[in-house]
């Protein structure tokens, strides 16, 4: 579905709702000018054709337990399709890794993984070196601290040179 197919109200929706999942119907509607019964059923028709995939809370791990976020750009020797689904596969059972992306480029993953330290970090690494999904680097970044952190997509497309001011 192309934003062409949503309307303006629509898009206000979603914005709010990336914003603040938690907020009331009521209080959703009055933001968006819509009566809460209409504004329910334009959340759920946004819900049943896939645009909204979930709600999540933004948990603070770091105060929770012993916390560590490794970026980490996973490079093929090979670029063979059942190497990749392999590595999908063992990637998708590892609850370490929060985060993955197939990326152009020089790499080939982009990986967002959690550990208690560096140490799990080198089993973690060792591994998706050691196993046969045809790995041939890993290039690690630890996270120091999150400038931006994600709050959701611009839903309109911006000019470019308007950027910066």
């Amino acid at each position: 579905m192309t934003a062409k197919a949503l309307d303006r109200t629509d898009l206000k929706i979603l914005d709010v709702l990336q914003q603040d999942a938690r907020i009331t119907n009521q209080a959703l509607g009055e933001r968006v000018a819509l009566s809460p019964s209409a504004c329910l059923a334009r959340v759920r028709a946004l819900e049943a054709k896939g645009l909204i995939r979930g709600y999540h809370a933004h948990v603070a791990v770091d105060r929770i337990r012993s916390a560590t976020v490794v970026l980490a750009q996973v490079t093929f020797k090979q670029h063979a399709l059942e190497e990749f689904t392999e590595f999908d596969r063992r990637i998708l059972a590892m609850p370490e890794v929060v985060e993955a992306s197939r990326i152009s480029g020089a790499h080939d993953y982009l990986l967002r993984v959690i550990v208690n330290d560096v140490h799990h970090w080198k089993d973690i690494a060792r591994l998706l070196l050691g196993g046969d999904y045809g790995v041939e680097k890993i290039v690690s970044q630890f996270l120091m601290d999150e400038v931006k952190p994600f709050s959701g997509y611009p839903l309109v497309a911006t000019s470019t040179d308007k950027r910066g001011e």
